[in-house]
């Protein structure tokens, strides 16, 4: 994984309007089919990530979800904003980050 490109593709989304950073803007995106990935930082509780997980598949969300080594200070540095799980809400955006993330 490119983690330092990825981290610049999600600043570049951030200053697009993007991505929805933090639980309850990612929670809304998903359930409003606006979000085209789910990332979430490896330092975030497993209770998170089961939730997300169950609401995906309670309200049959089928879109790419990766659990990043990306921390949540990381994320803070290139996106300006503290956040364990955000979503991209842009395909473009998306799948250069996929692309990204499953290179390696």
């Amino acid at each position: 994984m490119h983690k330092d490109k990825v981290l610049s593709m999600l600043g570049l989304a951030r200053r697009a309007g993007r991505l929805s950073m933090g639980h309850d803007m990612a929670q809304q995106a998903l359930l409003k089919n606006r979000a085209r990935l789910l990332l979430i930082c490896s330092d975030v509780s497993p209770r998170l990530v089961k939730e997300f997980q169950k609401t995906m598949e309670l309200h049959s969300i089928n879109i790419p979800f990766f659990q990043t080594d990306i921390t949540i200070e990381e994320i803070h540095f290139f996106v300006g904003y503290k956040a364990g799980v955000l979503t991209v809400d842009d395909e473009n955006f998306s799948s250069r980050i996929i692309s990204l993330l499953e290179s390696d």
